[in-house]
């Protein structure tokens, strides 16, 4: 076993004992991908099947990080601990991403019993990062009762989160399109899919 692949499990280990420093550096480490990407993998896949995945996706500035905030709020007020991943866009321009999400869930800093980690899209389409998939099941795999997944602002046809998800919330505008836009195929099948 090389180095890496012990630092990899040795981060493993303390995420899985609570350390929330160990925990980002590992979402760090798939986030990149390569080989310390796959090592968490394989560490993870055992131990994966325990959690509960909320997506939480819609059309941009609908409140899908305010519905987030409030659902954080109704967890913690029953005990139960939460994971976040809010999934930002990132500039096709300058590649860049404010990771703004977390600006919305404020309140909800101190909380030792939220984790809260914004992962921006760099170019990848349907809604979420490349590297959702495998935060999902790393959040999973260290003890994560309940990871909510909100996604960038979506359109009719980005829903990605369907693989990722057991309950899918679609957040939509007041007045959002008539009975015929309801009817048609994407994003509004979601809910109605799991």
């Amino acid at each position: 076993m090389n180095s890496r692949s012990t630092d990899t499990k040795k981060l493993f280990e303390d995420a899985c004992a609570g350390d929330r420093a160990a925990l980002a550096r590992l979402l760090s480490l798939i986030e990149r991908g390569g080989d310390d990407a796959r090592n968490v993998g394989r560490l993870v896949y055992p131990k994966v099947g325990n959690g509960y995945v909320v997506g939480i996706t819609g059309a941009p500035g609908a409140g899908k990080s305010t519905l987030t905030s409030s659902l954080i709020s109704h967890l913690r007020s029953n005990a139960q601990e939460v994971s976040v991943l809010a999934i930002d866009p990132s500039s096709p321009f300058t590649g860049g991403a404010i990771l703004g999400d977390r600006v919305r869930m404020q309140s909800h800093a101190t909380d030792a019993g939220v984790f809260i980690r914004s992962m921006a899209t760099r170019g990848h389409l349907g809604g979420l990062s490349l590297a959702t998939s495998e935060a999902v099941r790393l959040l999973d795999a260290v003890g994560s009762p309940c990871t909510l997944v909100e996604t960038v602002g979506v359109g009719q046809v980005e829903v990605e989160i369907a693989r990722n998800a057991d309950t899918i919330v679609v957040v939509v505008n007041p007045g959002w399109g008539d009975s015929v836009q309801a009817n048609k195929a994407g994003l509004l099948e979601l809910p109605m899919c799991l």
